[in-house]
C-alpha cells in the first residue's frame, strides 16, 4: 500500500508540475529549431559590457567586423548597443545559433524578431 501511495504522490507532483506553462528558461520562449533566431545586447546592458563583447566577437574567426566600421551597413547609428548587437549576432550565428552562444555574461538575448534596419541585415546562416 505504501509503493501504490508513493507512486500515486509523484504521478500528482509530475501533472501538476507539466500543467504550469513555464514560458521557456527564465521566462523567455525557447526558440523551436526552425525559427529564425538573432542575439542582441539587453539594453541594460553596460558599456563596459558591450565594448567587450564587442572585442571578443570580433576576435572570432570568420566574424568580419567590417560591418560597423565607418562606411560599414551597421556603423549608423553610432552606439554601442547597435554595434555590439550586430557582431554578437554575426558570432552566434557563426557558432551554431545555441542559446550559450548568446550569452555574453548575461548581456545578451535571443530574439525572433529579425532587428535588421535599413541597410544593417542581421545575419542569419
Amino acid at each position: 500500500m505504501a509503493n501504490f501511495t508513493l507512486l500515486l504522490s509523484l504521478l500528482c507532483f509530475i501533472s501538476l508540475i507539466s500543467s504550469f506553462n513555464l514560458g521557456g528558461i527564465m521566462g523567455q520562449d525557447v526558440p523551436t529549431f526552425s525559427q529564425k533566431t538573432w542575439c542582441v545586447a539587453k539594453a541594460s546592458a553596460n558599456e563596459v559590457e558591450l565594448g567587450n563583447n564587442i572585442e571578443y566577437a570580433c576576435n572570432q574567426i570568420g566574424v568580419d567586423c567590417s560591418i560597423i566600421q565607418e562606411g560599414g551597413p551597421c556603423y549608423y547609428p553610432t552606439n554601442l548597443i547597435n554595434h555590439a548587437s550586430v557582431v554578437m549576432n554575426l558570432y552566434y550565428q557563426k557558432a551554431g545559433r545555441a542559446a550559450f552562444n548568446c550569452d555574453f555574461s548575461n548581456s545578451a538575448v535571443v530574439v525572433v524578431t529579425d532587428p535588421s534596419y535599413g541597410s544593417c541585415l542581421y545575419a542569419f546562416i
